[in-house]
């Protein structure tokens, strides 16, 4: 702990970054188990009821499984008409300050799913949320291919470490 910035750094460190501090084998599939726990039971939580109506035990689940990745991960949660969640998917992994995402790609997958709606996430290793200016453009074109189908895009949600912003509530969707 006093080479990381805090337990969610350590859990999600590099197999090499955990064995240069003389962990086995051992001790970092524990480490991966304890995370993968946590994730099935906060993602359990956001399968209980629609995603919209369940939105703390959403954010929750999208903390334990992103916030402290050290690369970009872009995720998409696909809803079904009642917004349930239908699949939760890592469409992508990046950088450290990079994603790269298709909206092509994006509704093609929630067409083969026969989604509703979307939400979309992705995680800034840097831990700070605020959503930059290609955050804010890649929104728009994903939002008016996504309209174009007759899907609806809820939100984009920018994970940090420890918090989160949602393009809906700053008014960016």
């Amino acid at each position: 702990m006093q080479h990381f910035p805090s337990i969610g750094h350590v859990i999600t460190a590099e197999t090499a970054q955990l064995r240069a501090f003389g962990l086995t084998g051992r001790d970092i599939a524990a480490f991966r188990l304890v995370r993968e726990i946590a994730c099935r039971i906060a993602k359990a939580e956001v399968r209980r009821r629609p995603v919209l109506s369940n939105w703390r035990a959403l954010i929750a689940y999208l903390q334990t499984a992103m916030a402290y990745e050290q690369v970009e991960q872009f995720r998409i949660l696909f809803l079904d008409t009642k917004n349930n969640l239908i699949a939760d998917e890592v469409q992508q992994s990046g950088t450290v300050n990079h994603t790269p995402v298709y909206p092509r790609e994006v509704i093609k997958r929630a067409l083969i799913l026969n989604a509703s709606a979307l939400i979309v996430v992705h995680n800034h290793p840097s831990g700070d949320s605020k959503p930059s200016r290609d955050d804010i453009g890649m929104t728009r074109e994903l939002k008016a291919a996504a309209e174009a189908l007759g899907i609806e895009l809820h939100d984009h949600i920018v994970v940090g470490h420890g918090n989160h912003a949602s393009f809906r509530s700053l008014g960016l969707l």
